[in-house]
């Protein structure tokens, strides 16, 4: 069973997919990475604004 999974393996690394699919598969990650922390950022923003404006509308007038 593993012998045969190894084989396959083996054989889709060898040919000329399975390094497309290693360059595909790192840029997703690079994407995902980069949208996580743009989210994150916003988050951030977005908390303090609030949080402003909660304060500003909690003190009055």
């Amino acid at each position: 069973m593993m012998r045969a999974w190894y084989h396959k393996a083996v054989r889709f690394l060898q040919a000329e997919d399975g390094p497309t699919a290693v360059e595909y598969a790192v840029m997703l990650a690079l994407i995902i990475v980069v949208c996580v922390t743009a989210i994150s950022a916003l988050g951030t923003n977005a908390n303090k604004v609030f949080s402003n404006a909660a304060l500003n509308t909690a003190l009055g007038p």
